[in-house]
């Protein structure tokens, strides 16, 4: 009885730990994405490298 009732509670425990887990990682890799979408798309909208927008001075 009480053998059978660690054996639950450690798979629960594994579950538990293991879901946080893969939350964890998805939700680094979705913050990775809109990082990268961020940087690269930044490029189109501010030229330059200080992060102002191209001021044309005739």
């Amino acid at each position: 009885m009480v053998r059978t009732k660690l054996i639950l509670v450690a798979i629960a425990s594994l579950l538990a730990v293991g879901s946080a887990g893969l939350w964890f990682l998805m939700s680094e890799e979705q913050e990775a994405q809109h990082r990268r979408a961020t940087f690269f798309d930044s490029s189109k909208t501010y030229p330059t490298s200080g992060g102002e927008k191209m001021k044309v001075e005739w």
